[in-house]
Formats: C-alpha cells, sequence, structure tokens
C-alpha cells in the first residue's frame, strides 16, 4: 500500500509540475453551454463545473497550489521547529522550560482554530495560509523533535565530542541533529497530509487561495451549491483531497 501511495503521490506531482502539457484545457476555459456535465462525459472525463470548466484540468493546474500549500508549511515549521527544539533539549532545563512552554500556548489553541485566526489577520492568499499553517505546525514539530533530543542527549558519544571540544553549536549539528532528523522527517511526511486538508479548508472558507484561482479548496466551495443538483460533479474536488492527504498519511507512517 506504501509503494502504491508513494506511485500515486509522484505522479500526481509530476502532472502538477507538466500541468500546460498534462491538461486538456486552461484553468480558467469555460463554456456555459457545457455547464455541469457529469463525470465520464465526452471531452470532459471528470466532468465540468458550473461555468463549464473542466475538471480534470482544474484538478491539474489545482494541484500546484495544493500541494505546495501542504508542502511549504511543513517544510517551515520543520526549519523551525527543530532549530527551537535542539537548544531547548541540549541547553539544559531552564532553556527548555522557557522553549516549550511558550510553544505549549501555541500548541493549546485548536489547530483549526487558530490557523483561521492567523489567515484572517494575514488576509486571504497563498503566503497568508502558507504562514498560518506553520504557526499551527511548528509547536507539534518541535515537540517530536524534543523526544527525540531527549533519547539521545545523553549519549556517550555526545560526551566525548564536548570533552574533545566540540562546542555546543558543533554537537547539535554534527552529532544530535543526523540521529533525530529521520525520526521528525517521517513525522513531517504525514502532516503534509494534514495540512493538504488545512489548506483546503482555509479556501473552502475564503480565508486562502481565492477562486478564480484553481486550488482543490476553493473549488469545492464553488461546486458546493450544486451538491443535490450535481452530486457526481461536486465531490470530485473532495476525493481530490482525501485521495492526496491519505497518500501523504500512509508515506509518512511506513517511513516511521
Amino acid at each position: 500500500m506504501r509503494r502504491a501511495a508513494a506511485v500515486l503521490v509522484a505522479v500526481i506531482a509530476l502532472a502538477a509540475v507538466l500541468a500546460p502539457v498534462v491538461a486538456p484545457y486552461g484553468p480558467a476555459d469555460g463554456d456555459l453551454h457545457a455547464r455541469l456535465l457529469p463525470p465520464g462525459s465526452p471531452g470532459h472525463l471528470l466532468g465540468t463545473d458550473g461555468q463549464g470548466r473542466d475538471l480534470l484540468s482544474r484538478l491539474v493546474w489545482g494541484a500546484r497550489i495544493s500541494l505546495a500549500g501542504g508542502a511549504l508549511p511543513v517544510l517551515a515549521a520543520l526549519v523551525l521547529g527543530v532549530a527551537l527544539a535542539l537548544p531547548a533539549g541540549l541547553g539544559g532545563r531552564r532553556a527548555e522550560n522557557l522553549i516549550m512552554r511558550v510553544l505549549d500556548v501555541v500548541y493549546a489553541f485548536p489547530a483549526v482554530l487558530l490557523a483561521m485566526a492567523v489567515a484572517s489577520a494575514l488576509g486571504p492568499g497563498f503566503t497568508g495560509t502558507t504562514v498560518s499553517l506553520a504557526v499551527v505546525l511548528i509547536p507539534a514539530v518541535a515537540r517530536v523533535t524534543l523526544t527525540e533530543v531527549r533519547r539521545v542527549r545523553s549519549a556517550d558519544y555526545l560526551e566525548a565530542a564536548r570533552v574533545s571540544g566540540a562546542g555546543p553549536l558543533a554537537v547539535a549539528v554534527r552529532q544530535v541533529l543526523p540521529v533525530v532528523l529521520p525520526a521528525v522527517l517521517a513525522y513531517c511526511t504525514a502532516l503534509v497530509g494534514l495540512a493538504i486538508v488545512y489548506a483546503a479548508g482555509l479556501s473552502f472558507f475564503g480565508l486562502g487561495v481565492a477562486p478564480p484561482a484553481a486550488e482543490w479548496g476553493s473549488m469545492l466551495n464553488e461546486l458546493r451549491p450544486y451538491a443535490f443538483s450535481a452530486p457526481g460533479v461536486a465531490v470530485v474536488p473532495a476525493l481530490a483531497i482525501f485521495v492526496v492527504s491519505l497518500a501523504f498519511t500512509v508515506i509518512g507512517r511506513a517511513a516511521r
């Protein structure tokens, strides 16, 4: 199953990169005479939306924003979470309490509400989505990193490095980081799927990437009025979000 998930993610990522070549139509190309065609219609494999735009093309183009909207916040959270957790784990109890208690305050807020609050303050758009999700994910990444640091900080080879004259920064970067990073990367891989769902949710509520940009969450919001009249079409973006987020979760669990 993990191989299938990895292949699926690779295919979608490749299709997103090659969207101008792969997509049958442009993301904004519409035909009002071909509105809400069901999946399987001639020339429109997944049907069309309320403006007659091809849903397959919109999904392919939207994968660029949706995948980036999941990966970039996790990457930012990885860098900042590790940068905070390493000194917290190696700097003594006072440093650990200071850094982690501040992060615990952020961690105490419900993730979705905190992301919505930050996105509202920054304004709708891709940048606001990325920053808001990074803020939400940093405490989780830092806690996982700190757990791994605690596991190795009393190891003999670290004491040997200190005795040999290595400074705190050298010990953290050269000795501790290579040991804890694989587990943290595996955890962050699973977080990408969660970030994609969060980013789509922000766009669905008008706090993320706004129409007419092809983004899976905004596509879902645009098709929401047709949930009963054209359910086969309205469910397409939701299935894309579900399948891709599940694939990243499977890959992350396999890596762990």
